[in-house]
C-alpha cells in the first residue's frame, strides 16, 4: 500500500481498523494574552475505530475525554475543564464523527466530520495526510480551526482568548483482526 488510492481500492484493507492510542495524540493551541502567548494542550484519554468498505467508503470515531486535558498548569486546567470552559462534569466526552473521505493528491485527503463539543455538533473541515507506515498501521495526521464560540467555549474575559482554537490529532490505526 503505497498510495492512498492503493489502500482504498485494496480490498485486504476493508474492515475494521482501531485506534492505537499509546501511538497517537489529540492536542490543542488557542491564543491568549491578547495574542502573546500561545497556551498549547492535549487529551491523553481517547480511544476510536473506523470502517474501510470494499468500495473505498471511510467512516469512523474518535471520543475524547475531557477530563484527560493537560496544559502543564494545574490551575488552568481546572478552569477549562469547569463551566466557563468545557464543563466536563456534565460533558465529559467529546468526539469526532467521520461519514466520508475525499482523497486530493497524493497523501493528502479532505475528510468529512462532526465535531461535538459540550453536547453541541457543527461539521468542520478537516484536511488530513495519510501514511502507510509499512507495519499494517495507518497514520492520519491532520489539523482543524474551531471557532470556540461554535461549540460554547466562548468564555473570554477581557477579550484575552483568540476567537478559533487549532486543534489537531495524529492517530494511528492498525486493521482488526477478522
Amino acid at each position: 500500500m503505497t498510495t492512498l488510492e492503493t489502500l482504498l481500492g485494496d480490498p485486504d484493507s476493508a474492515g475494521v481498523w482501531n485506534l492505537v492510542p499509546d501511538r497517537s495524540s489529540v492536542t490543542f493551541k488557542v491564543k491568549n494574552m491578547w495574542g502573546l502567548l500561545t497556551v498549547k494542550g492535549a487529551f491523553t484519554d481517547f480511544s476510536g475505530d473506523g470502517q474501510l468498505t470494499a468500495k473505498g467508503a471511510v467512516f469512523g470515531r474518535v471520543d475524547i475525554m475531557v477530563a484527560s486535558l493537560r496544559t502543564g498548569i494545574n490551575r488552568r486546567d481546572q478552569h477549562l475543564l469547569a463551566a466557563d470552559f468545557f464543563d466536563a462534569d456534565r460533558f465529559p466526552q467529546m468526539s469526532v464523527v467521520v461519514t466520508a473521505l475525499a482523497p486530493t493528491s497524493g497523501k493528502a485527503a479532505d475528510l468529512r466530520a462532526d465535531f461535538t463539543v459540550k453536547g453541541q455538533s457543527a461539521p468542520v473541515p478537516l484536511p488530513v495526510t495519510i501514511t502507510d507506515l509499512g507495519d499494517g498501521a495507518v497514520r492520519i495526521s491532520g489539523e482543524a480551526q474551531l471557532d470556540r464560540s461554535r461549540f460554547g467555549l466562548g468564555w473570554n474575559k477581557l477579550g484575552a482568548i483568540g476567537a478559533t482554537a487549532t486543534a489537531s490529532a495524529d492517530v494511528v490505526f492498525v486493521r482488526a483482526p477478522q
